[in-house]
């Protein structure tokens, strides 16, 4: 099966197309539909009627973008008509609600007059927060835009104009500087003098290329004074009109510092890109097919040629998507009345900036593990990114405020998190902990210096300034990794091999000597073994947590430390746990990891460290000990050890949290089986620290719960330790490890 009919399939399998309208609030009762609709609803209208303003605080307006077409220029299929462009409009809203979660209504108009366009337009401003004009051709497009601007007070954003404007723009930012080129001084010669050409040169112009040192060319060659003088232009290609010869692409190109191409595929050959000047930047932005392609413009010369295209097959894509979703996002968290050029500056410049900073293990394998950094393969961010938002959003928001069009102010820090929160509760739930650890930084030791991940994430715990990380290992392998990966930073390295140590060994064979662990084993493995080097570097204080199991099995990851640090003196057992995190709730599942078949001191023991460390994410815990029975229902060896930790809780007065079992999962969970059936209960509201029977269970549950379920996790964490130890999972990314590290950073300043 083709592409084509792959494509049908996706858009005409049940239900048809790709978006659907959900409710936000709750709607099972009768007293719920009186408040969403009569009598309840007359009282948010009475306000907003009071107060305009008010739309955004009752409604979805400040979340809701209008993606308004006629179908007059989609890409790549022309003048299909507003009922057959209705796909692509679908297609503008996944993206919004996917990079963004803004909402979208596509709006089809079947009209071409642009009085008619603007008036119906403007009529629906009380429906949305912003509008996002989409493939309209030109040059109705520029008068179309620009009136609606003047007679709007929400944002108004023609994508095809200034999408690829800003994208490229922050670019060319990077490949200017990655070739030593300043942009007042770069000749610019584009291909095309559409709207999207048009728009760009001006962009670039505020970037802070000079107009004269534009050329731009269409179909019959360069723009020139002569031709506007005859009447060969519209008003908007005269703009870039210059008073020179009259010629072709090729001539234009001539020594120029770099192409932009925005006109139709194949018209540029390996001579034309010869004949510019010294390492010249290439945007051949047709599609599908660009004027020059990737090989053929990278093979015609020998010198530094960056090039970018609209492919996502080849390095350097200019994608929109990058843009209008977090644009959007801005503008619309601080009620702006416009989309101004500054803020369009600042989300080019804050991209250009993401760039150049280390990128996640999961934007790299979304990719195809192919290398990501900074340099002339790699001078935008994938829209993969899940960093753009962080980046862009709060850009253009404080752009707003700096230039007078934001109506509401925000703290830029604050909305970070809030921005953080929409991806997921999961980052919800680390930025609790990230921030704490953030207040106090302790020195984290990372076991497995040398490997890449433990190397970028200490750059970016020392950057973000959660932790003060330690590589353990070889010192020139790490300094020489740290280099490679373009890393600014000059890691904190303690090389057990090269360094004087005797101390620590004397100290691991005071711990082990006892345990079958001579004086020269000791030494060997304060040497050889980070993780035992690194457990005792926390046990004497030296460090105040340690992470390690990047490149071990848990079991032999978790040894050295179980020996050497041991567990804390209100704990005999170490225990792992996973913090799930759903839309609307968090479960804190143990034990996972760790221990294969407790009793029911072991279940107390764990039940009390998990919710120690539930109020470490500011979460107060309420603990069910799960079974396959409920409250005596089953009496037997098995479902007896929960109910008996239960008791064992209940009747100690240090235990400040409720619990309850033995219970089944369902009865847990769900407070209508809780309050319902179980109305005894000491639970009163849903347990979210879930203690399961064994560790068999607890690994099968947390693993379909993410899987099935569609839990993020965040774990395993180790409770129940002398000092904070955290194994890490063989594979994790980096970001886990700097997760992790926080809570690591958490546990120290508790201790």
């Amino acid at each position: 099966m083709g592409l084509e009919e792959d494509s049908l399939d996706y858009h005409r399998s049940d239900p048809p197309g790709k978006i659907e309208i959900s409710t936000t609030k709750p709607t099972n009762t009768q007293r719920d539909l009186s408040l969403a609709y009569s009598p309840g609803v007359a009282a948010p209208c009475e306000d907003i009627a009071e107060d305009q303003g008010k739309a955004y605080t009752y409604t979805a307006k400040g979340n809701l973008v209008g993606v308004v077409s006629n179908g007059t220029a989609v890409l790549g299929l022309g003048d299909i008509g507003a009922q057959a462009s209705k796909p692509v409009m679908e297609g503008k809203g996944v993206l919004f609600k996917r990079f963004a979660d803004i909402d979208v209504f596509d709006i089809e108009l079947d009209q071409h007059d642009p009085d008619d366009i603007v008036r119906t337009v403007r009529a629906m401003e009380p429906t949305f927060g912003g509008v996002n004009l989409e493939d309209i051709k030109a040059p109705e497009c520029f008068e179309i835009e620009e009136r609606l601007r003047e007679e709007m007070d929400i944002p108004v954003f023609h994508d095809d104009q200034h999408g690829t404007a800003i994208i490229s723009g922050a670019a060319l930012l990077n490949a200017a500087e990655i070739n030593g080129k300043e942009l007042g001084d770069m000749k610019i010669v584009f291909s095309g003098a559409g709207a999207s050409a048009i728009a760009t040169a001006r962009f670039y112009v505020s970037l802070g290329a000079r107009k004269e040192n534009i050329v731009m060319c269409d179909s019959s060659g360069i723009i020139t004074e002569n031709r506007a003088r005859h009447g060969d232009l519209n008003e908007f290609k005269t703009e870039f009109a210059r008073d020179i010869p009259e010629g072709d692409l090729a001539t234009a190109m001539e020594g120029a510092d770099a192409f932009v191409g925005l006109s139709v595929g194949g018209i540029v050959s390996q001579e034309m890109v010869r004949s510019m000047a010294a390492d010249p930047i290439i945007f051949a932005m047709a599609n599908p097919d660009p004027e020059i392609g990737y090989e053929e413009a990278k093979r015609a010369r020998d010198d530094t040629v960056i090039m970018a295209t609209g492919r996502s097959d080849y390095p350097n894509m200019v994608n929109n998507v990058l843009g209008f979703p977090f644009i959007f996002r801005g503008a619309l968290d601080v009620r702006a009345s416009d989309i101004n050029e500054e803020m369009k500056v600042a989300s080019a410049r804050a991209l250009a900036d993401l760039a150049k900073k280390d990128v996640p293990d999961a934007v790299v394998k979304a990719y195809g593990d192919q290398p990501l950094q900074f340099g002339p393969e790699y001078i935008i961010p994938k829209p993969l990114d899940p960093r753009v938002l962080f980046e862009v959003a709060p850009a253009v928001a404080e752009a707003a405020m700096e230039t007078g069009v934001a109506r509401s102010e925000l703290d830029t820090e604050e909305y970070v998190e809030t921005l953080e929160a929409r991806l997921g509760k999961s980052r919800e739930m680390m930025r609790v902990v990230l921030n704490k650890a953030k207040n106090d930084p302790k020195r984290v030791a990372l076991a497995e210096g040398t490997d890449e991940k433990m190397i970028r994430a200490a750059y970016q715990l020392r950057e973000q300034g959660i932790a003060e990380p330690v590589l353990i290992g070889d010192r020139e392998e790490i300094e020489a990794t740290a280099n490679d990966l373009g890393l600014d930073f000059d890691p904190d390295v303690v090389d057990p091999e090269n360094g004087d140590y005797e101390e620590y060994a004397d100290r691991l064979y005071e711990l082990r000597k006892r345990k079958g662990l001579t004086r020269s084993e000791a030494g060997e493995r304060i040497k050889k073994d980070t993780n035992y080097f690194g457990s005792v570097m926390v046990e004497r204080g030296d460090a105040d947590a340690m992470l390690t199991g990047l490149t071990h099995h848990y079991p032999s990851a978790l040894r050295p430390p179980l020996q050497v640090i041991g567990t804390a003196p209100d704990a005999d057992y170490a225990a792992g746990v996973y913090l799930l995190t759903f839309k609307n709730r968090v479960v804190f599942i143990a034990d996972a990891t760790v221990n294969q078949s407790p009793d029911e001191e072991v279940l107390a023991e764990v039940t009390k460290q998990t919710a120690k460390l539930a109020r470490r994410f500011n979460v107060e815990p309420r603990a069910a000990l799960l079974s396959y029975s409920n409250f005596g229902s089953v009496d037997n060896e098995g479902t007896r050890k929960p109910r008996d930790a239960a008791k064992m809780l209940r009747e100690d007065s240090a235990v400040d949290f409720p619990v309850d079992g033995e219970m089944q999962a369902d009865t847990a969970v769900v407070e209508e089986i809780l309050n319902g059936t179980y109305e005894f209960s000491d639970l009163e509201e849903p347990a979210n620290v879930l203690v399961f029977p064994n560790l068999e269970a607890g690994n099968i549950g947390y693993k379909l719960l993410q899987r099935l379920g569609g839990a993020e996790a965040i774990g395993p964490m180790l409770v129940g330790m002398e000092k904070p130890v955290h194994v890490l999972q063989r594979g994790d990314e980096v970001k886990d490890i700097v997760n992790l590290a926080g809570v690591a950073v958490v546990d120290a300043q508790q201790e």
